[in-house]
Formats: C-alpha cells, structure tokens, sequence
C-alpha cells in the first residue's frame, strides 16, 4: 500500500484561524444560546478536529423561533411593504455575502469536507440568487380580467403564504438555502431556517447578515438543531403555512406527512439517479469530462449527481476505457487544497453506506473498473472515485440513490431502450444526452421523465432556469421567475358595478 496522502497543516491552521468563533441561534432578530446549554460540535469529517461550535436548538428555541416568524407576519412589518423595499434589503444580503465569501467558503469547506474551489463557486453562485430573487421582489404581480361584461372586473392578486419552515441539507450548506430563503422573502414571507447539524455554521452567520441588511426581527429565524428531535415540530405546527424541504426522498415524504394534518404548502427537492446518455457520435473528450465531473463533483453526495451513464453499446468498451484512465486525474485529497476536486464523505456512518452499496454490486455480478476502496489518508474519511461496469438494469446499484462517488455504467442500441433505462427508477430529477444529431438529442429529450435535461452538457445551473423533479424526485421548482409564486397564494377579488340582479329569487311584483 502506498503511504497515506498527509495534509499541509498550515492550511488547516490558517483556515480554523479565520473561522475560529462560536456560533448562536438566530431568533426575533437577536443571537440566541440554547436554553439547555447544548451545542453541536461538528468534527472535520476530512482532517478529524473540531472546526465549529454552535448553539443546539430544542423543542423551546423551535418554539420561540416559529412565534416569532407568525408574529411578524401578522404585524404586516415585511409582508405589506413595497417590494422594492424587500429587495433592497436582498441586495444588501447579496453584497454581504461577497464580502464575506471567504469566511463562508471556509466554513461549508471544513464542515462539509467539500473542495475550497467548489465552495468559492458554491458561494458566488449563492449570491447572485439572492440578486435574482430580489428583480422577482419587485416583479411579483397578479392578473386582471376586464372581459367579464360591463359590470365586473376580476383582480387575482398574489398575497405571501405566511410561515414557511425551511429545512436545508448538508451537501450544499449554502446555496441550497440560497435557493429557498430569498424567493420566500421576496414574496413576503416570514420562515424558519433549520440547516443540517452537520453544516450549520454558514447559515447561522447568514442571520447576522439579515440583520445587518435591515431585515425586522422576526422576519427570519434560524436554527441549529437535529432534525429528529426539531423537525416533526417545524413541520406539523399549525402556525406554519408552507414546508419548503431538501434532503433524501424517504425523509421528504415523511415531511409531507407530518404537514398533512394542516394542509400545508409543501416544496420537495429529493433524490435523484440521473442518467447521462451517451450516443457514439458525440464529442467523447466533453462527454468523458461531464460524466467525470457529474459523477464525482462534491464526491457524489449530489442529488443532481450523474452517477449512471447509459453508453451505446458499439462504443461502451472504448469509452469506459478512456473514462477509467482520465478519473486516474481525479484529485483526492484535502479540501483546503486548490486541486483538489474530491474531498471527504459527510460522515463514517454514510461512508460506510456507500461502501456497502459497492460491495453488494460485486456480489451481484458488478465488475469494479476503477476506484471501490478508500484512499490511503493520514486522516479523514475518503473513497476513491468508484465505476462499476456489466451491470444489469434490476441491480440495486443501478436504481437506488448511492450518493457517493460510484458511478454505474449501463449499455443501450436503440433509441427507445435508452430511454426505458433512463425512466426505469423512482426518480426523474436530471438527464443528459449526448450526440452531434439534434433529432437524437430532441427524442431523448422530449421522452426521458427529468425535470431538467441537458444537452451536449451537464450540471449546468442559471438562477433564471427552475430547477425540481418529476416522480420521486420531488414536488414543485426552485429558482426561475416563478419561484417566488410558489411562496404565495392567489386571491381573486370580484368587482360589481350596477345594480344586482337574482336568477334564482322570484322577482318581486
């Protein structure tokens, strides 16, 4: 076995030296300790010390936190003013955000164990949302219906939804709150943010933004605290109107159950097993980096993540070939390195998950290609990039979401035998397709059930484009220009003019 890969300690201490500070609760506009004095350290899951400390919410902060955001609301404090004024207050957070996006970088890198590159980008994306979701403040606007005869006049006007619990994963700490947040806000919300216990530090110092921006007390409340234990609460109490949840498809539907007594709003972003299909006659050179990166980006622990290729059969050898040699390029190692491009897995418990996802493969009849074991690390939890080939369609590797870096290698002839492949699990989140012939490319388009799919790319992202999924994969969209709407409910308000006159009374003589 080669020596394990060590880490540059200047690095890490120069990195923990920026961060180093404890983190409160952010509720009623005041930064909150717990009540019981517990706290959530969070240990490197790359370099194995302790990198953040933050106030842990119960049952009473959840409480104090959903309090404040109904009376908020119902004081009218946001809910009512102009939009511009709301997103003014976006567009502060947005240039807050940048000015703080090496602190917030830092923390989602350490507590994450994601890549210092991809995190600068996570960041940036972040703030260019909120620049977007604040235009939509100012756009937000009803119909009118000035074709219902001489004496009415219809006006549907969008009103804010009120509460909105929303509850972000561990895989992208910060921007999937950057997803979710300032499309509540622009329509006038008020909301509870719980992040992961394990990525709680950057959305806790998103709060002391908000308030730096002007944001009134209330309006947000975030809370740091298991899911287990504060969850249930965020998503039955009747004094919240919508749920707005990313995480894994089991966990979203027990959230639309919880919600189900109240008839809430729901917003689910859950799982995916996205197919890329791969046609002998596109570029191989793009084809191979996309599927490399869509595989392994944040080491697979991405709803949106590639994670099986369906490849046509008369060039699947060569190309797994080439695929097998260009991931040997495939930087593990420390996330607070530059180069690196995969960092470590969340935790030991879903390491070890993934591990076995692998091994159940081999026994099934998979073949490892590449990758299938951990690195050898001086610390920290790895896995090297991992492709698996000779499977057959049924195997569970080839169905179920492994969110890790494995990727799973399927082989087709005919146009419609890709697309049976591609629509055979639960899920319909992404796609791609890759060919130079555009009628290729439309087929598969227009007949793979995925609520977003890319052509000659992948994984590609713009604030203006929605983003959710068909089936299991979810319920509604994010980002795009009606994703404020999805935070509002529609009123219509009838005008009559004249005098009323009954069909079903007699008329008076």
């Amino acid at each position: 076995m080669n020596a394990p890969i060590r880490f540059d300690t200047k690095l890490l201490d120069a990195a923990l030296a920026a961060i180093r500070r404890d983190h409160a609760l952010f509720i009623d506009g005041k930064l909150v300790n717990s009540a019981d004095g517990r706290v959530l350290e969070r240990i490197s899951p790359a370099h194995g010390v302790l990198v953040t400390r933050c106030q842990q919410a119960g049952i009473a902060e959840t409480e104090m936190a959903i309090a404040a955001a109904r009376a908020a609301f119902d004081s009218g404090v946001w809910s009512r003013i102009k939009g511009a004024d709301r997103a003014a207050v976006l567009l502060k957070v947005a240039d807050m955000i940048e000015a703080n996006a090496e602190e917030i970088a830092l923390l989602d890198c350490l507590e994450a164990g994601k890549p210092i590159a991809q995190a600068r980008v996570e960041i940036a994306g972040s703030a260019d949302i909120w620049r977007y979701a604040a235009a939509l403040a100012r756009d937000l606007h009803g119909e009118s219906y000035n074709t219902l005869g001489e004496a009415a006049l219809g006006v549907v006007v969008r009103e804010p939804v009120g509460v909105v619990s929303i509850i972000t994963p561990w895989n992208f700490p910060f921007l999937i709150v950057a997803q979710k947040l300032p499309f509540a806000l622009a329509a006038g919300c008020t909301c509870v943010v719980k992040p992961s216990e394990f990525t709680s530090a950057s959305t806790l110092v998103l709060g002391e933004m908000l308030a730096k921006a002007g944001l009134p007390a209330g309006v947000v409340n975030i809370i740091a605290g298991l899911g287990s234990e504060i969850g249930p609460m965020m998503t039955s109490d009747a004094r919240v109107d919508m749920v707005s949840f990313t995480g894994s498809t089991i966990v979203g539907k027990g959230a639309v159950r919880a919600s189900a007594d109240t008839l809430k709003k729901v917003s689910m972003e859950l799982g995916g097993k996205n197919p890329q299909v791969i046609f002998a006659d596109c570029d191989w050179d793009a084809a191979i980096d996309a599927v490399l990166f869509g595989a392994f980006f944040n080491a697979g622990e991405c709803c949106n993540a590639g994670s099986r290729i369906l490849v046509q059969k008369s060039m699947a050898a060569e190309f797994v070939a080439k695929l097998v040699a260009r991931s040997r390029d495939v930087t593990v190692g420390d996330p607070l390195d530059e180069n690196t491009r995969v960092g470590a897995m969340i935790t030991a418990k879903h390491q070890s998950q993934v591990q076995n996802h692998i091994t159940q493969a081999v026994k099934d009849g998979a073949k490892i290609a590449c990758g299938g074991t951990a690195p050898a690390m001086a610390t920290g939890m790895f896995l090297e990039p991992t492709i698996l080939t000779e499977l057959r369609p049924e195997m569970a590797v080839a169905l179920e979401e492994v969110f890790g870096p494995v990727l799973s290698v399927l082989t087709f002839e005919t146009h419609e035998e890709a697309i049976a492949l591609a629509n055979s699990t639960i899920y319909g989140l992404s796609a791609s397709v890759w060919s130079m012939n555009v009628d290729t490319c439309l087929q598969i388009a227009r007949h793979v059930h995925a609520g977003t799919v890319w052509i000659n790319t992948f994984m590609d992202g713009f604030s203006e484009l929605p983003f959710g999924g068909y089936k299991q994969s979810g319920l509604g969209r994010e980002l795009g220009r009606h994703s404020v709407k999805d935070y509002t409910e529609e009123k219509t308000i009838h005008f009559h003019s004249e005098a009323r006159t009954s069909w079903w009374m007699p008329q008076k003589r």
